[in-house]
């Protein structure tokens, strides 16, 4: 797949834009560990609102990888095609709109997937980020706002028409949320109205998902979100299976504690030793769900862990689970 100058061999396999999730350290080691690409958190197109330590962190791409792909939210055409200059100005290889958030906050701010209701509005916005952006620009969206108003067929029309480089379809309408089962067949009737590349998205927790979505869909690739929570060599797992390359080992309990450690090291360092500590807290849950040490110990560890406020005392417990033998990642991020 060709994105502009930036080639994906296929097929594809991106890690998805999750807010408060894919933030760059784990968008780093998702891309160390395989994963074809990694869409950053969505970041408002409302430049009043980047002073904020949220905003700020999520306009961090400092020693990301090329390409460095930027989801935008936004309604105001100008606003989107402004922001999407100024990201590319920071480093932003590709612009990505969000058309596929179902949260409250978004939708009732006319924003995210709401937008798939007003296919003039998205027309502009599309139009004033290929117009003005100066790199490729992609789409993500939904089927549609409920199942009688499933429209992503027509989308995928005018994203076309308006020169967009790629979409993403999450097999849900946004009055479905992540309830139910991504609908695969919708998304073949997308792959099938469109000559864009196309990736599919939901329910993709494995490799024969993985398989299962493109087969049933006809996607150039796929695109993996809550199942790489806590997992994430995930997309590059499924990525080299798909190409026919070795499959990489799934990580047993002493990967994932140094992978546990190795992340958290980093968010201390991305948040600081405060927050980091925090922010740290939901992922290693989603970590200890993949250590198989039965419901009882993983329940008695998370409250342990969880207890922590220090960031130097988060670490060294972190460490001492790490098995015998096995070498922890050191403190500057890479495996020691």
């Amino acid at each position: 797949m060709q994105l502009g100058p930036h080639h994906f061999s296929d097929p594809p396999v991106f890690l998805a834009p999750m807010a408060g999730v894919s933030d760059r350290p784990f968008r780093l080691l998702a891309r160390r560990l395989g994963a074809s690409a990694a869409v950053s958190e969505m970041v408002t197109s409302q430049q009043q609102l980047w002073d904020s330590a949220k905003s700020r962190h999520r306009l961090d791409h400092a020693a990301e990888p090329s390409p460095r792909i930027v989801q935008l939210l936004g309604n105001e055409p100008a606003a989107v095609a402004d922001a999407a200059r100024e990201n590319v100005a920071r480093g932003a290889d590709i612009i990505d709109l969000n058309l596929g958030c179902p949260a409250k906050k978004v939708c009732s701010r006319a924003a995210g997937s709401a937008l798939m209701g007003d296919t003039g509005l998205v027309r502009e916005l599309l139009q004033a980020l290929t117009e003005n952006a100066g790199v490729p620009v992609t789409l993500k969206m939904r089927l549609g706002l409920d199942a009688e108003r499933m429209n992503a067929e027509t989308i995928a029309g005018i994203a076309a028409e308006a020169g967009i480089a790629m979409l993403t379809v999450h097999g849900r309408t946004r009055a479905a949320g992540y309830r139910g089962a991504a609908d695969y067949d919708a998304i073949a009737r997308v792959v099938a109205a469109t000559a864009l590349p196309v990736l599919a998205n939901g329910d993709i927790r494995d490799v024969e998902d993985a398989r299962r979505a493109l087969a049933r869909t006809g996607a150039t690739g796929v695109m993996i979100g809550r199942g790489a929570q806590g997992r994430p060599w995930l997309p590059g797992r499924i990525r080299a299976a798909l190409a026919g390359e070795p499959l990489p080992a799934e990580p047993g309990p002493a990967e994932i504690a140094a992978l546990m450690r190795e992340h958290v090291a980093a968010l201390h360092r991305q948040y600081g030793p405060h927050q980091g500590v925090r922010i740290a807290r939901k992922h290693l849950g989603w970590y200890l769900e993949q250590l198989g040490r039965g419901e009882a110990a993983t329940r008695a560890l998370r409250a342990e862990l969880f207890a922590l406020e220090d960031a130097g005392e988060q670490l060294r417990r972190l460490e001492a689970i790490i098995p015998s033998g096995d070498s922890p990642a050191d403190d500057s991020g890479r495996a020691a």
